[in-house]
């Protein structure tokens, strides 16, 4: 007690509430992998292999250079990772679609997978469109294509087993096929016209009625045979 007045020691300046300062959480080695999978993808598909630094996607991550080459070695290590998931989440997509019986509306669904994959992985396909610049990467789109159709052959081997057609040119009505939506989706992956389902519409009215007016045996009518 001074002069009469109770101090309050609470109200001292030495016991003043400091301001906490705000910790920054540390991140899991997994969950930096997996940050740093994701700004390389997204630079990946703005900018490009060569345009794409280690420097950027370090500074993007706010982490040191060193960090990115302890994950992934460097910038090709982690393309090659990208490219890899990106190509594997399409063909799940795809594969896993295949489940009606009717071929027709196989054709659909099979459509359908390359275009949901298009506008739900937009910079995934527009990585995996681009001639890989890496020798040694995991595959390239034609590489991924040709598993897709490698799917669709035995579909079409038994649908043209049933019309008496030779099944062992199934192969190749698989990669004409795959290649026709494969290419369109490149089409629209920038137009964005017209809508999904239309294009699907489309893309198995030709497919389908095409197939369904097929020749056992095909002849050419021009002058030129061979």
């Amino acid at each position: 007690m001074m002069d009469g007045v109770a101090t309050d020691s609470s109200n001292t300046p030495s016991n003043e509430a400091k301001p906490r300062r705000a910790r920054r959480t540390r991140m899991t080695g997994a969950e930096r992998r997996q940050q740093l999978l994701e700004i390389g993808r997204t630079l990946f598909a703005a900018k490009g292999f060569e345009g794409t630094s280690v420097e950027e996607i370090a500074a993007k991550a706010g982490v040191s250079k060193p960090v990115v080459y302890e994950h992934f070695g460097g910038k090709e290590g982690l393309y090659a990772v990208v490219v890899d998931r990106e190509m594997r989440r399409l063909l799940d997509m795809v594969t896993g679609s295949l489940t009606a019986g009717h071929p027709r509306e196989l054709c659909e669904q099979a459509a359908f997978a390359l275009l949901d994959y298009i506008e739900e992985y937009t910079d995934g396909f527009r990585i995996l469109v681009r001639d890989s610049p890496i020798p040694q990467s995991t595959g390239s789109f034609a590489s991924l294509i040709s598993d897709i159709a490698t799917q669709v052959e035995d579909i079409l081997g038994r649908e043209f087993k049933n019309r008496g057609f030779d099944s062992k040119l199934a192969p190749l009505y698989a990669q004409a096929l795959v290649g026709m939506v494969a290419l369109t989706g490149q089409w629209w992956l920038d137009v964005r016209r017209p809508k999904k389902a239309e294009v699907a519409a489309h893309l198995v009215n030709l497919a389908w009625h095409g197939l369904d007016g097929l020749e056992a045996k095909p002849h050419l009518i021009g002058r030129r045979k061979a």
